[in-house]
């Protein structure tokens, strides 16, 4: 009977473990989501900031 509550206590432990597990990698996910966000932002301020610039060509000599 006390290979019961052993093995009962290894899956309980099995369990949380898992379970916490489960909640960091919700955590980090979150985080990756979170700076991916913030890339897309910076690419489009970065994409405005191009838009505003004009290039001009060079004056080409004439002969």
């Amino acid at each position: 009977m006390l290979w019961v509550l052993v093995f009962g206590g290894i899956a309980l432990a099995g369990l949380i473990m898992v379970i916490s597990y489960g909640i960091w990698l919700w955590h980090k996910a979150s985080d990756l989501f979170s700076e991916l966000e913030m890339l897309g932002t910076r690419a489009e301020e970065l994409a405005e900031l191009l838009g505003r610039i004009s290039p001009e060509l060079p004056a080409r000599p004439e002969s």
